[in-house]
């Protein structure tokens, strides 16, 4: 039988059956062997040990779309990074580096700003302008007055996403929301997987339709830059591209180059002056980190 993993605890892998029930399974000792280790996402085949119990055995791990490092997740299609507009105020920082960790591992991103009823509708546009430029699909929504969950969820219609984004931002209510219709028993997801040894929080796949999940990820605060050379980092931001060809000097890393068409650009507002801000520390960590 096959199925996709949902969680992995303590060498336990939680394994959505094509039969629309949750089996506890051990994955076969070949893995170890040959340094494969299952990964929540991973589709995989099983053999059932005990129908009643749900029981059983990871024996295949079926070929993946794509394995993430951070988190450790396979087969994903999009990201949702969510952010609130306030409440607290959101750590733009923190979301470029996100994005740029996505474009590294080439998943398209959703950026997703909540709590939209706090604020001034008006004070939205800077945002919309900044995020729109970066190439990825920008949603205003608040949870708690049900606006643009609808939207949202045609967005995830099969595929599987991951949700992230840092503490406070309403995260786990946007999860709940995008729930209120799954057919899921949840109460035999949480026998199965809720025991008192498992108290540490961990990436867990949520089934909402058929062939349609979403990956619930621990909350973070900060994210470093890995794998990225400080001559690359540019080629994260592309709204820079276009203004590139006017750059004076071949190679120009738009920070204190003269005729620097992305400076340019920036003084008549064409680019998002934080995002430059951000490009510009994001740059200096890099060069820091190259001396090293």
């Amino acid at each position: 039988m096959q199925g996709k993993i949902i969680r992995g605890v303590g060498g336990f892998y939680y394994v959505h059956a094509e039969d629309d029930a949750v089996y506890e399974c051990r994955a076969k000792g070949i893995f170890r062997k040959d340094k494969k280790k299952p990964l929540v996402g991973d589709n995989v085949e099983i053999s059932v040990l005990d129908e009643e119990q749900k029981t059983g055995n990871v024996d295949e791990i079926l070929p993946r779309k794509n394995a993430l490092v951070r988190p450790a997740a396979a087969n994903v299609d999009q990201a949702l990074v969510v952010f609130a507009v306030t409440s607290p105020s959101p750590n733009l920082n923190l979301l470029d580096r996100f994005l740029i960790s996505m474009e590294q591992q080439q998943v398209p991103v959703i950026i997703c700003f909540n709590k939209t009823d706090l604020v001034e509708k008006a004070s939205l546009s800077e945002l919309a302008f900044s995020y729109r430029l970066c190439g990825s699909e920008v949603r205003f929504l608040s949870v708690a007055e049900q606006e643009g969950i609808e939207e949202l969820q045609q967005l995830l219609e099969g595929k599987t996403t991951i949700v992230a984004g840092p503490s406070g931002v309403g995260k786990s209510s946007l999860t709940n929301a995008l729930q209120s219709e799954v057919r899921m028993e949840v109460g035999e997801i949480s026998r199965k997987i809720d025991r008192g040894k498992h108290t540490t929080r961990h990436t867990e796949l949520i089934v909402l339709r058929k062939n349609t999940y979403f990956l619930d990820t621990p909350g973070f605060s900060s994210l470093y830059l890995d794998g990225i050379a400080y001559e690359e980092l540019k080629n994260y931001f592309p709204e820079f591209s276009s203004y590139e060809p006017y750059c004076r000097f071949q190679g120009c890393m738009h920070l204190m180059e003269p005729d620097c068409g992305v400076k340019e650009a920036l003084e008549k507002h064409r680019i998002s002056r934080t995002r430059y801000e951000n490009y510009t520390l994001l740059a200096a960590e890099l060069k820091d980190k190259k001396k090293y």
